[in-house]
């Protein structure tokens, strides 16, 4: 008997909330396997021509975490992937696939480690939980740290909440914006980060457009990787013309995010696809971008099919 789960992609960051924020969106993968007596893999979609097929895909490192977790190390499966989840694009699909593994290899040993467990199991291949939370959870979920182990809440955002993303046709490397960090930041930086942090939060937590735009401001990690995604600047100007409420880079980027607000979350899926038909045109002059992507915000998490 097999298994089968469904895993959102997701935003981190979000601006001033680095490693910390996340946010589920309405692109999935699809991750299933059955018992086997080896590992396979197949791949369809997003990555099949550049994901790993054998024990080094992170689907398959993370369900024979799982089975060594469940006291189990002996157990291989056959396992299959439909991706739409751009890998390397700033939207979470790594963490989608280590989710994904998880369940699948908690689901076949008979385990059940419930979402704090997972988290940390997830944190522990990920290397940090912004993304992994948001694809477990779903909604708006903020992350920190308690006794040296990951914990993670989540809050389900005000309604009238969509997002725009503009990923690139080529990925990045996170661990290569990773190096683009400086060690230290001024504390004032440190500061104006905690101030935004705050407000961003609030904003989505209450349903407050208006403060949507000044919330997403940072001066942690977004001016630094500015360098890696040179065209930063340009999409945020497209987005926000278009009629975004505010602009962030998606995780380490190289895909950014415009935010849209309404009353409903159909209206402001609705306020989505107009801001990301405006921007369709200006965005292809660019080169390098796909086009610009409605997404409704996830708030289910991944779930068994």
């Amino acid at each position: 008997m097999g298994a089968a789960f469904l895993v959102p992609a997701s935003s981190a960051n979000l601006g001033p909330g680095f490693d910390s924020f996340g946010l589920a969106l309405d692109l999935h993968n699809r991750f299933e396997a059955e018992l086997a007596e080896d590992w396979s893999v197949e791949i369809a979609g997003e990555g099949a021509e550049e994901l790993p097929t054998d024990a080094t895909n992170n689907v398959v490192v993370a369900m024979a975490r799982a089975f060594e977790e469940a006291g189990k190390p002996e157990l291989r499966a056959a396992v299959g992937c439909a991706n739409f989840i751009p890998p390397g694009s700033g939207l979470g699909s790594s963490a989608a696939a280590i989710v994904g593994g998880l369940l699948l290899g908690e689901s076949l040993a008979e385990a059940e480690f419930g979402d704090e467990r997972l988290i940390e199991l997830a944190t522990e291949l990920e290397g940090h939980p912004d993304n992994i939370a948001a694809a477990l959870l779903g909604a708006f979920t903020v992350c920190y740290g308690e006794a040296g182990r990951p914990r993670c809440a989540r809050f389900e955002p005000a309604r009238g909440l969509a997002v725009v993303a503009v990923a690139a046709a080529h990925g990045l490397a996170t661990s290569e914006s990773r190096r683009l960090l400086p060690a230290e930041v001024p504390h004032k930086d440190a500061a104006f980060n905690a101030g935004h942090a705050g407000l961003l939060a609030a904003a989505i937590a209450t349903g407050r457009p208006e403060l949507l735009g000044p919330a997403l401001a940072d001066r942690l990690h977004q001016p630094y990787r500015a360098e890696a995604v040179g065209d930063f600047e340009s999409v945020r100007d497209i987005l926000l013309d278009a009629g975004a409420a505010g602009v962030a880079l998606s995780g380490a980027g190289p895909t950014v995010i415009g935010l849209v607000a309404a009353d409903t979350d159909e209206a402001a899926h609705a306020v989505a696809v107009r801001v990301a038909s405006r921007a369709a045109d200006e965005v292809a002059a660019l080169g390098g971008r796909r086009p610009p992507q409605a997404m409704a915000i996830d708030r289910a998490g991944a779930r068994r099919l």
